[in-house]
């Protein structure tokens, strides 16, 4: 075994989580490509005296519910996966990326199918301690353009940051926002999004329920939400690649969805439920070693430079309160021209920040 993923391992159970002797952990791994960091991971769970499970899940096997499941099957909140998250303390979700393909889903389906997801997500969300990590793989890698040494070094330098000393530095600029009023985000003829943030708490993702992390976050006021944005890189939702996505907003409420491709999923995902269609986030990418797109947003939403907005359900720490049983993030990457405004003055320009 590469000794590094026992490094990734001791930061998921030491700085990540905090485990403790006795606790309950739930450890989910996709693909037999999470192998290695499972193995290492529940070394690490027995090292500290905390009871391990693991369980395993497969893009394969999802995409057979999604290709051949009726309405009931798809709708269906997998009863195992909830109870895990009332027994567990806490939860890692070691998340990979198959050889399966998922172009000819059905919006439909896949609406259906990630509606009952959301609501696990949300019981993990609030019963659980958890951190979600993006395993890379050949899939990914490809996805990625490079090879795989090349997205596991990247991968590996990332989640083994200092965390102490970049959390330092990023709890001092989320401070220097506290009791900052609007948000202005320019770039280019597409892009001219303002709202408002008053009265909300900027905070700090360092490698807590992410690995790799980093990011400033906060959740808009929707009623605020005016103005556009376009998104140069593709999403992606459920394993669908939503390219060129462009949206905007009047007065808190959508006006416009649209997409180069896959627009009938786009506007299903928007129509999950009435708080799929507003803003739960804002943030800033921060991390350092992450340095290119990979189409996953476990990586693309960290990227220095970058900003990312989420679609859904927002952040209650922050003081949001927008509800929903989606949680989408969508980047922007604005270290090849564009500026973020926050009370009129320049927070981040051409991918600097300036906090």
């Amino acid at each position: 075994m590469d000794p590094r993923w026992r490094q990734v391992a001791n930061v998921l159970v030491g700085h990540s989580t905090a485990l403790q002797p006795g606790e309950r952990v739930m450890i989910a791994m996709q693909e037999v490509d999470s192998l290695p960091l499972a193995q290492a991971l529940y070394e690490a769970c027995i090292a500290v005296g905390a009871f391990p499970q693991v369980q395993f899940q497969s893009q394969a096997m999802r995409q057979s519910l999604l290709r051949q499941g009726n309405n009931e099957q798809l709708s269906w909140t997998p009863e195992i996966e909830a109870y895990g998250m009332r027994w567990a303390d806490v939860y890692f979700g070691l998340r990979a990326i198959g050889e399966a393909q998922a172009e000819d889903i059905d919006a439909a389906a896949l609406a259906a199918h990630q509606a009952a997801q959301g609501r696990v997500s949300t019981l993990r969300w609030r019963e659980t301690r958890w951190c979600l990590v993006r395993v890379p793989t050949r899939a990914l890698a490809r996805q990625a353009g490079i090879d795989l040494a090349a997205l596991q070094d990247m991968f590996f330098e990332a989640c083994l940051l200092d965390y102490a000393a970049a959390s330092a530095e990023w709890h001092a600029q989320a401070k220097s926002l506290r009791g900052s009023r609007t948000v202005r985000i320019l770039s280019g003829e597409d892009t001219d999004l303002q709202f408002s943030v008053a009265g909300r708490q900027w905070l700090v993702f360092d490698g807590k329920i992410n690995l790799p992390d980093g990011e400033i976050y906060t959740a808009p006021v929707n009623d605020s939400l005016n103005g556009r944005i376009h998104f140069e890189q593709p999403a992606i939702f459920g394993g669908v690649i939503l390219p060129d996505i462009r949206l905007a907003w009047r007065a808190g409420e959508l006006i416009q969805a649209c997409a180069s491709a896959n627009e009938e999923t786009l506007r299903r995902i928007l129509k999950t439920d009435a708080g799929a269609s507003r803003l739960g986030e804002f943030a800033f990418g921060l991390n350092p070693q992450i340095n290119r797109f990979c189409c996953d947003i476990l990586y693309d939403e960290k990227i220095g430079g970058t900003i990312h907005i989420a679609l859904g359900r927002a952040y209650p720490e922050c003081g949001g309160l927008n509800q929903s049983c989606i949680h989408w993030d969508l980047v922007k990457d604005m270290r090849a021209g564009g500026a973020v405004f926050i009370d009129d003055r320049p927070a981040l320009q051409n991918g600097a920040l300036l906090i």
